[in-house]
């Protein structure tokens, strides 16, 4: 069978459905009784802010699809088969049951038992008198002053509702009979949930029902019922057309604030006609009305641990330990002149990336340093260095993607200081985004010049490093290091795609490498040889690697994917794809790392990437794919791909539907994949205390893990934003 015959669109499955099917796999987590209580709270409110991204991205495109489709155009059709209508309307219903799941969690599991734990929510029936009276002057003192009042009438239209904002919606009758509607909006400078005297809380938007005539002197408050929006988070601008990229960006993201509604939350007790009048205002369809069965956005479950002294129901910290491979290690350049290096994060401490930056801003053997940024924190050591480095003599470049979707202004922000400090900045490249992790130390050693180089997986972000799992790889071997300085400056200046012997970059080589090292397994299994495949990725999209896969499948090859999100391919079509097998790790950490592995008749190659095989990373992004030679760092490869393969407790098997299923451990050892790395980071680490004067001991950040990273939510966003 040819490649083409690999394409139909019933082998296919549709990618909006598959990321619906990983926030179900998110909420599971909530639902399971063996996580910690405060874990599963803090799983349900991911599973809402991975909704607020699919509606702000996803379900926003399609709508967008629809309205603009005409005669002249008709509507996309995504690889399997279904039109853009289509799919909103699979996916509405998928959804409205997913959020009836999610209220379903939370009144029936999560709340009583957080009520049992001391943590109780309370309603204004409950209150008593001192409870109310407290509240009255609460109101008066701390809420009133800056709530506005909003009234809808021929001189004042339907005011602009903010995105995510909280919200009440009210019918009131002024003195001369006549109803209107008004709109006050929660101020989201003010708690959500106000603590009554004891411990018991009461929401926020309950208070300002209680208090509501006080904004409408001498009217009545007929109804009232609090209400979200969600708004397109989209935005395009014509780059090739900018005459500056980052001024154009900044006017651009202003787009976002007023973008369209696309999906109205209710309470399923609110007035039916306040529901129709807000509909109507937001220009909306009924189906894009979710009413809930409890309190609008309850993403505040998840910060429960930071009300009450409720420690003991959530996991331990992880605490990130000195890197196997930098153990009793005193230098850190001495030491990747000596081997290469692998750090597995956040199992293993993201301090000697830091400290790899900020050495290089001091040391005067330092000549450059250049640097891509995707995202970064929001008090990053890495931008900090760079700028001292640059103010320190030293040629520094940083390209900084301003394009990364929803840290833009973040990242504008950085820019302009890191231009500020000297440094000279890129601001991303026209028409592609510059996602690949790359950093290059230009150093006068004794003996010459020589290139220190640090590629990953993951972002230069020492926030997310500690919740994301995610490879970092030091070098300094030639070959790597001249492919290097070649990509980057052709990401700076002009010229033709450079031609590299050990990396491969997309979008010029990427998708062609990949199919190459696919079909050289297939053709190995049409020879009769042994030949396998385990690839580890973020998602699989991309139809042609798809169709690839399903070639390879067919011929023979044994092929393990490791999907955390979204995953276009079925497994388990007879004749298909039999010989695929599809698992996705969903645990407390997020599985982030990219690695591919191919038999190649013995000759096993092994391989890091910041791709997944989706289209938008093999043709509209540069990327890197870099290989692991050395024999002890595949060594550490092959067991990581092997723990994988045997989780059984955070493990899900894909079925040829495209449904998910608890991993069978009849028989099998328990094995938590995350768990056990954790656990042998420690291992070595304890093993490390036996000679503490040769330890290479990385500094760790000062802040806690409980402060900015409990911020960083487990959700599509990071890597997975759309093209």
């Amino acid at each position: 069978m040819s490649v083409e015959e690999f394409t139909r669109p019933e082998y296919y499955i549709n990618r909006e459905l598959s990321w619906l099917e990983f926030d179900q796999r998110v909420l599971d987590e909530a639902k399971d009784e063996q996580n910690p209580l405060l874990e599963r709270a803090k799983f349900l409110g991911i599973t809402l802010s991975n909704l607020d991204e699919f509606f702000m991205v996803r379900v926003a495109g399609l709508k967008d699809d629809i309205r603009d489709a005409t005669r002249k155009r008709p509507e996309m059709v995504d690889p399997a088969g279904m039109t853009s209508s289509e799919q909103f309307k699979a996916i509405s219903l998928r959804t409205h049951k997913l959020m009836d799941d999610v209220y379903m969690i939370y009144n029936n599991m999560l709340i009583p038992q957080l009520e049992q734990a001391g943590f109780i929510i309370t309603d204004l029936s409950r209150c008593s008198e001192e409870d109310r009276e407290f509240l009255k002057r609460r109101f008066e003192d701390e809420i009133y002053p800056v709530l506005t009042p909003m009234a809808v009438d021929p001189s004042r239209p339907f005011p602009l509702i903010l995105n995510k904002s909280l919200n009440l919606a009210l019918f009131v009758r002024d003195p001369e009979g006549e109803k209107h509607f008004a709109t006050v909006q929660a101020p989201s400078v003010l708690p959500r949930l106000v603590q009554l005297p004891g411990s018991s809380f009461i929401l926020l938007e309950d208070v300002l029902t209680l208090f509501m005539e006080k904004l409408f002197p001498g009217c009545q408050v007929e109804a009232a019922a609090a209400y979200r929006i969600t708004r397109s988070g989209d935005f395009s601008f014509q780059e090739e057309d900018a005459e500056d990229l980052l001024r154009e960006m900044e006017q651009s993201l202003k787009q976002r604030r007023r973008g369209e509604a696309v999906r109205l939350e209710m309470n399923k007790d609110a007035e039916h006609k306040l529901c129709t009048y807000l509909l109507k205002a937001l220009e909306l369809e009924k189906q894009d009305l979710y009413l809930v069965d409890g309190p609008v956005d309850i993403s505040f479950v998840s910060r429960a641990g930071r009300l009450m002294p409720l420690d003991y129901l959530k996991k331990d910290d992880l605490i990130p330990q000195v890197p196997q491979d930098l153990i009793g290690e005193q230098d850190l350049y001495e030491a990747i002149r000596r081997k290469d290096i692998l750090l597995s994060h956040p199992y293993e401490s993201f301090q000697p990336v830091v400290n790899f930056i900020e050495k290089a801003a001091e040391d005067p053997n330092v000549l450059a340093i250049k640097q891509t940024l995707y995202r970064v924190s929001g008090n990053s050591p890495i931008v900090q260095a760079l700028a001292k480095a640059a103010d320190n003599g030293k040629q520094v470049t940083v390209l900084v993607e301003v394009k990364a979707r929803f840290d833009e202004e973040n990242n504008i922000h950085w820019a302009k200081k890191l231009e500020k400090a000297g440094c000279h900045v890129i601001y991303g490249l026209v028409g592609l985004k510059t996602h690949c992790k790359l950093t290059i130390v230009v150093r006068r050693d004794e003996d010459r010049i020589r290139r220190y180089i640090h590629m990953s997986t993951g972002n230069y972000n020492d926030v997310t490093a500690r919740l994301y799992t995610d490879l970092g790889f030091f070098t300094c071997r030639e070959t790597i290091g001249a492919d290097a300085s070649a990509l980057f400056n052709a990401l700076t200046g002009y010229g033709d795609p450079p031609d590299m012997r050990s990396l491969t970059a997309a979008p010029i080589g990427l998708r062609r490498r990949f199919i190459a090292l696919i079909s050289r397994e297939t053709e190995h299994a049409r020879a009769g040889r042994k030949a396998r495949i385990i690839a580890k990725m973020n998602s699989l999209l991309d139809p042609e690697i798809i169709a690839y896969l399903y070639e390879a499948s067919s011929a023979g090859v044994e092929i393990d994917l490791i999907v955390r999100g979204i995953c276009a391919l079925k497994p388990g079509i007879p004749g298909v794809s039999e010989n695929i097998h599809v698992r996705s790790i969903v645990g407390w950490l997020l599985e982030h790392s990219r690695i591919y592995y191919f038999y190649n008749d013995s000759h096993e190659e092994y391989y890091l990437a910041s791709a997944d095989w989706m289209s938008r990373n093999l043709d509209r992004r540069v990327e890197l794919l870099f290989p692991i030679e050395d024999e002890k760092l595949r060594k550490r490869l092959w067991d990581m791909l092997r723990i994988y393969l045997s989780d059984t407790q955070k493990a899900r098997v894909m079925d040829k539907d495209g449904g998910y299923a608890k991993a069978d451990g009849r028989g099998k050892p328990v094995i938590g994949s995350q768990e056990y790395f954790y656990s042998e980071a420690l291992s070595h680490a304890v093993e490390a205390e036996e000679e503490p004067h040769r330890i290479f001991r990385p500094m760790e950040s000062n802040m806690p893990a409980s402060d900015e990273t409990d911020d960083v939510e487990y959700k599509q966003q990071d890597d997975d934003d759309d093209e």
